[in-house]
């Protein structure tokens, strides 16, 4: 192998790294998982390889465009907050070029990903993408910026039976009510580490805007609108005991994240951010896939 060719090599793998940290590819684990419950719901079983594959880009793509866009929104922002100063563009390892150029490969990339399940996804996957974007201005003007992106998320199960059933269904939207208030939830708790900084800097979140303990508080009503809205999505689905225990265990990881974490202790923020529940969302998947593969 040439030098020429192993620098290029090498470059492209640094690059490569470089987008999976500024994207966050691990916390592809809160909607994928949805986005397939949805998917298998909708198939009564195995939807296919080519559903299965799409679904799959498309999530992928759409996800990516959405954590990029923000990335770029915000790069004078990230610059000021301690927290975010090692991100890819604040340093420099990523340019706003290459990433506004990743930004239209991803959005190209999920418009045709759409396009091949059906014409409803085509057409709405200009909104989602629309939508997608929006949720970066959102905390410049409203502290409901975690609802935003809750909706965002929340789409990954409507995405998913959309994908092989074009049609709205009352399960797709219980499920996306669901996600949209457990995200909203764990990200009013994620934003706790930045109240301070949102506060000087003018910035809306619900931490920011109310303080700690008032967080803590509508955090903790999400958790819970997010159990009865899985319950009713799976009664209205027609799911049997095997999800509704998963469902019943999800309620006491949610339990369990709001113990380890008060206005007096917030040190473990990120374990109940990130370990817990990615470990939800796996669950509810898990659960539903056996109910209706047994």
């Amino acid at each position: 192998m040439s030098d020429c060719l192993r620098k290029q090599l090498n470059k492209i793998l640094e690059n490569t790294v470089l987008v999976c940290r500024m994207i966050k590819i691990e916390h592809s684990i809160f909607a994928l998982p949805f986005a397939y419950m949805g998917l298998f719901l909708a198939s009564g079983g195995w939807p296919g390889i080519k559903p299965f594959v799409l679904l799959t880009v498309a999530m992928v793509a759409v996800r990516s465009f959405a954590m990029a866009v923000n990335r770029l929104f915000d790069i004078n922002i990230d610059s000021e907050n301690p927290r975010t100063r090692t991100r890819p563009l604040v340093t420099g390892e990523l340019s706003p070029f290459f990433t506004f150029c990743f930004i239209v490969a991803c959005g190209v990339v999920f418009v045709f990903a759409c396009k091949g399940m059906n014409d409803l996804c085509y057409k709405l996957s200009f909104l989602a993408l629309a939508w997608s974007a929006f949720y970066s201005l959102t905390k410049r003007f409203t502290m409901l910026c975690h609802y935003v992106l809750g909706s965002v998320l929340g789409l990954a199960p409507v995405a998913g039976w959309l994908c092989v059933d074009p049609k709205i269904t009352l399960p797709a939207v219980l499920f996306f009510l669901g996600v949209m208030f457990w995200v909203a939830g764990f990200d009013i708790l994620y934003a706790t580490q930045d109240r301070k900084f949102d506060r000087n800097r003018g910035l809306n979140s619900i931490p920011a805007n109310l303080g700690l303990n008032k967080a803590l508080t509508i955090s903790t009503f999400s958790h819970v609108n997010t159990i009865i809205f899985f319950l009713l999505a799976g009664l209205s689905a027609g799911l049997g005991w095997i999800y509704f225990s998963i469902v019943a265990i999800v309620g006491a990881i949610l339990l369990v994240e709001h113990q380890v974490i008060s206005a007096e202790d917030m040190s473990r923020v990120n374990m109940a951010f990130f370990t817990l529940n990615g470990v939800i969302a796996v669950l509810i998947f898990a659960g539903a896939l056996a109910d209706i593969l047994i």
